[in-house]
């Protein structure tokens, strides 16, 4: 009888080894780099110089869902807002493309909406005093 308690303390403690281990597996590298990320990186940083007076103006703002929006069309000249509309347009693509690239780094496709949704909160955790941010549905600025 007193085996039986002992091979049950190895097996609970192997169970939550294996449980442990999951979860690291579970959250991925999000910094991991590969040639696509890098490019993906390089363009997003370009134009943030562009997006950022955007974000200031409160023109555009970080959407809950881990993309850029329109939030003020006012806030943009008539006449720019073609090319802004087209710039918001390029960012969210390379956004997309962004998680898309690290899920699959991971080598787990499936985590893209996980990737999407650990980006979205990040970035509205690192928005600077002033730029607006979607929270719960409504745009408050921060």
């Amino acid at each position: 009888m007193s085996v039986l308690p002992a091979i049950l303390r190895r097996l609970g403690a192997l169970a939550v080894g294996v449980v442990l281990t999951a979860a690291v597996h579970a959250q991925g590298n999000l910094e991991i780099d590969t040639p696509a990320i890098s490019a993906l990186k390089q363009s997003m940083q370009k134009r943030h110089a562009q997006l950022a007076p955007l974000y200031a103006a409160g023109a555009v703002g970080l959407a809950a869902d881990g993309t850029v929006a329109l939030r003020d069309a006012a806030g943009v000249p008539l006449a720019q807002r073609a090319q802004v509309t087209s710039m918001i347009a390029a960012e969210n693509a390379d956004r997309a493309a962004l998680y898309r690239e690290i899920a699959r780094a991971n080598n787990h496709p499936e985590w893209e909406g996980d990737v999407r949704r650990t980006f979205a909160q990040r970035w509205v955790d690192r928005a600077q005093p002033g730029w607006w941010v979607q929270q719960g549905g409504k745009w408050v600025q921060k």
